[in-house]
């Protein structure tokens, strides 16, 4: 699978990020705690600099307890920040605002012995699309303050957002890299819904994610769809699939693309089972 997908707008994303730099005080990087390799945008780091920043692992509730705490275990012996966030039940939201506070307090002293008191603490949010920054300055803030959606692309524009604790959120579109050099990065975005579906053959993609659960994940296959999975083929398997949720045209023909989409969003929406699909040992491959 070859994907090349750069729309427009992410060049002139990276570059509104570079000149809004200046005006940020900390980065909250998000990444998606079911991909957390895949999900990271290898530019960001360049791009930022020395910015103080917080790596956010997204969406934690949807992924695996233990993937969870080898890459917690990772990230604290490399002594890089990191918080684990479920937005959809507000967990990690004030161990996120403790930290922003603590990587900030010896510049907001500086300020203060300049006579410069209660400036907010600025803060920008990265990551690629349908990663969760919309709704994690909703949540912050308590409002509906940015439109989200559940397919990538839909935040739109630059925008300063005032939140509680005396913080600003700054929300930006996020990135994605110009080319996918690794087909496994591809997919993962693509499992994910960070690629938008009307790129990529969605009948293989749902065949390439039974073969990543047949490989890390086959008890959770097996009891969320009641299919055998030992030594049948994928394809056999979304076939099963189908017959069992009545994913069926008229003349007993599997209506493939039903079928497909059902397992795509059952998987995106957690529904088949809390699944880490990328460890930290993957770094040393």
């Amino acid at each position: 699978m070859n994907i090349n997908w750069y729309p427009g707008h992410m060049k002139k994303t990276k570059e509104s990020i570079k000149k809004n730099l200046t005006l940020v005080d900390i980065i909250y990087e998000l990444l998606d705690g079911r991909i957390p390799l895949s999900s990271k945008n290898p530019d960001i780091d360049s791009i930022i600099g020395n910015k103080p920043k917080i790596t956010i692992f997204n969406k934690s509730d949807l992924s695996s307890e233990e993937g969870n705490r080898k890459w917690k275990n990772y990230f604290k012996k490399s002594g890089f920040p990191i918080v684990f966030m479920d937005l959809m039940n507000n967990r990690g939201l004030n161990e996120l605002i403790k930290l922003s506070y603590e990587i900030t307090e010896e510049k907001r002293k500086n300020l203060q012995k300049k006579g410069i008191k209660n400036k907010p603490i600025r803060v920008m949010v990265l990551g690629i699309p349908n990663v969760g920054k919309s709704t994690l300055i909703n949540t912050i803030s308590g409002r509906k303050g940015t439109k989200t959606g559940n397919r990538p692309g839909v935040t739109k524009g630059n925008q300063w957002i005032k939140i509680k604790d005396n913080m600003e959120l700054l929300d930006t579109p996020g990135i994605l890299w110009p080319k996918f050099e690794d087909e496994n990065t591809s997919l993962n975005l693509a499992f994910t819904g960070a690629i938008k579906d009307e790129v990529l053959d969605v009948q293989t993609l749902a065949l390439k994610l039974i073969e990543s659960f047949k490989r890390l994940y086959p008890q959770l296959l097996k009891e969320r769809y009641e299919v055998d999975i030992e030594n049948v083929s994928s394809i056999d398997i979304l076939n099963s699939i189908a017959y069992k949720r009545g994913c069926i045209l008229r003349g007993e023909e599997i209506d493939y693309e039903k079928v497909c989409n059902m397992v795509l969003d059952d998987f995106r929406k957690g529904r088949i089972g809390r699944v880490t699909l990328e460890m930290p040992e993957d770094l040393e491959g």
